[in-house]
């Protein structure tokens, strides 16, 4: 056997045992859970708070604003819990106070030293709420009607202590929906769909754009204190509570939530990007073996194909052996492609709009693995407009 066949057997057979990985987290979304269905009708067993954390969201706060107005109980109050912003959110924010009561302008104290700003937000919402369940809802989102009674109707119905809810995704431009669902996939190929049934602790997926907690598991556990460092801050509560005993979920919530997170491909790319690889939840040899697992079987499947046929390694390699090597390479490939078109037909749900450019969303798999292996190998240090020159570890 030749060096050339030889290696060709071993980077199948490496595709194939990291294909056979991913089967294995893919498996549980084909029972999972269907979306959430929106419940107009107020509930007034139990009591909901709200927290925003804001800085300088003037550009993007009132659609959830006007969104949270609209939520009829359990919702008891939202808590906007802004770091002195200086572009007119305040105003926004008191303004719509003064249509409804139940919000509240709350200014947290300077931030103390380890904590991410939106944390440390989050934790001063958290000592001020007074209902049995505290909701963190991102400025960015826009609240659809009936959200607020689905969330905790589904909390209830699950038995979960904590549980969050994917988007829908909405106005984004068509160079954003070439490049945001390959990101997105990525995610799903590390931690499964939303709606997947009881995944381990360590692989639990959150979403802090809609994140439902009971106050009181949230107080037994230290608070948002568990992740005050972490710029995944909702992946990293989710898991430390989950691996101190709390039922935590994870839902398809695009019939309660849109969003439209950031203002350009090149925002998104700098912002998510940074964060999205989950570092602070996930250990280091956990995250390359990810980063190993999306590039062979999200990123290489199309130019393996290619690089196998105008090769001819398909058909020969000069050896008799070859044959086998190539073609058992190329099948891993094609499968591998076949799942990730399906996985595209499967996250059309998560888009308001979609057109051709979400279609050929699969050509970015190559750029979105890029984006993944360097957030993988930096640490953030800036975020939202904050620097941050030290942070403690919050795993």
């Amino acid at each position: 056997m030749t060096p050339g066949v030889s290696a060709l057997w071993a980077l199948a057979a490496v595709q194939g045992v990291l294909f056979i990985a991913l089967i294995l987290r893919l498996l549980p979304g084909r029972t999972r859970r269907p979306p959430v269905a929106p419940r107009i009708t107020p509930r007034t067993d139990t009591s909901v708070t709200v927290i925003v954390a804001t800085l300088n969201e003037a550009h993007r706060i009132g659609p959830c604003l006007e969104g949270l107005m609209q939520q009829p109980a359990p919702l008891q109050e939202i808590l906007v819990v802004d770091s002195r912003s200086t572009d007119g959110t305040r105003e926004l924010v008191q303004a719509a106070a003064l249509r409804d009561p139940r919000i509240r302008l709350v200014t947290d104290d300077p931030l103390p030293p380890g904590w991410v700003g939106k944390v440390w937000a989050l934790e001063t919402g958290l000592r001020q709420a007074r209902g049995e369940w505290v909701l963190g809802i991102d400025a960015d989102t826009e609240p659809q009607p009936g959200l607020v009674p689905a969330v905790v109707d589904a909390a209830d119905a699950l038995g979960y202590d904590v549980v969050s809810f994917g988007p829908r995704f909405a106005g984004q431009t068509d160079a954003e929906r070439l490049v945001q669902p390959a990101m997105l996939l990525t995610l799903v190929y590390r931690c499964g769909a939303a709606g997947a049934k009881d995944p381990p602790p360590d692989r639990v997926m959150a979403n802090g754009q809609c994140f439902l907690a009971k106050r009181s598991v949230l107080e037994a556990h230290g608070g948002y204190s568990s992740a005050r460092g972490s710029f995944c801050d909702d992946v990293s509560l989710a898991r430390h509570v989950a691996a101190q005993g709390a039922r935590v979920g994870f839902l398809d919530g695009s019939n309660i939530i849109r969003v439209r997170a950031y203002s350009s491909l090149r925002e998104m790319w700098r912002e998510w990007g940074r964060s999205f690889d989950l570092k602070d939840a996930t250990p280091m040899w956990r995250r390359w073996f990810d980063v190993a697992l999306v590039w062979s079987a999200q990123a290489l499947p199309i130019p393996m194909m290619l690089v196998l046929t105008l090769t001819g390694a398909v058909s020969s390699l000069g050896v008799p052996d070859a044959w086998g090597a190539g073609e058992t390479a190329f099948l891993i490939n094609l499968t591998a492609l076949t799942v990730r078109l399906l996985m595209l037909v499967a996250l059309r749900h998560s888009y308001v709009e979609r057109g051709w450019s979400f279609w050929l969303s699969f050509l970015s798999d190559i750029p979105a693995a890029v984006r993944l292996t360097i957030s993988t190998a930096r640490q953030p240090r800036a975020w939202r407009g904050r620097a941050y020159s030290e942070l403690e570890a919050a795993t």
